[in-house]
């Protein structure tokens, strides 16, 4: 777990890469990291002068921080109009820096038929980028991501670092992302599967922890709805590979082999 979450802080990009091996350092990556987010808003802006683009780019963790149940595009551009807002989306995810989830409408193997085009979230292509992005309009000093997941002491508020982890490993993987809430009646919350998976005819509901907790309030009520649609049904945290009654517990670098 500690190998993985070196590589949440680090990342994928080569030369990301290739200066934590050099200097050990992570102010040193953390300045590298923010170059290339720089020159993705350069690229961004060139794409749509009118800088939108950008701003839906940058929003993607104060969105995720959230924890609504969707990207709430009103809250990062004012009137932008349904058929602007698909572009915007399309040009974000042909850019190659972007992932989109959206709802499913009816969770069953044919997602990619129902899925809502205007209810959605965003996650970035590569997790160390997302973790410089949070803090990209503060200094180094104050990113304190980088002590606290590495020393497993991530707060509960830093939790959508694993969701988006957990993206872009099943991104990586050839799947199309999937999520779906539905109303609790006992409360006014809504439960909510974070990914879901096409599997053999049926589907495999996931929900990620960002700690060793293994509650699964979502995935029981999920469960309950929809138990015939249901192939295998998994909690992603952080201890060891275990079965919770029909539920199977999974450290989130084994979400590879789903």
């Amino acid at each position: 777990m500690r190998m993985f979450r070196l590589y949440m802080l680090i990342g994928g990009m080569p030369q990301a890469i290739d200066e934590y091996i050099r200097t050990n350092s992570f102010k040193r990556v953390d300045m590298v990291k923010r170059d290339i987010l720089s020159l993705y808003s350069d690229d961004f802006h060139k794409i749509d002068a009118t800088g939108r683009l950008s701003l839906m780019f940058e929003a993607i963790p104060a969105q995720l921080n959230k924890n609504a149940s969707r990207y709430q595009v009103s809250g990062v551009l004012e009137h932008a109009r349904a058929d602007r807002i698909l572009e915007y989306i399309s040009e974000l995810k042909d850019s190659k820096t972007v992932l989109a989830a959206y709802h499913a409408k009816d969770p069953n193997a044919g997602m990619a038929n129902n899925k809502d085009l205007g209810k959605f979230k965003l996650f970035l292509a590569d997790t160390g980028l997302f973790t410089t992005l949070i803090f990209k309009d503060r200094d180094f000093t104050e990113n304190i991501i980088y002590e606290k997941l590495l020393s497993d002491k991530l707060g509960a508020n830093l939790g959508y670092l694993y969701e988006n982890i957990a993206a872009q490993i099943l991104a990586a993987n050839g799947n199309e992302l999937f999520y779906h809430t539905f109303m609790n009646p006992a409360s006014r919350h809504n439960y909510e599967v974070d990914f879901l998976l096409a599997r053999k005819n049926k589907i495999c509901p996931i929900e990620i922890k960002s700690s060793g907790y293994k509650t699964h309030a979502s995935l029981d009520a999920f469960s309950h709805k929809y138990s015939e649609r249901i192939l295998e049904k998994y909690l992603i945290y952080t201890k060891d590979m275990k079965k919770d009654g029909e539920t199977f517990c999974m450290p989130i670098y084994m979400l590879q082999f789903l």
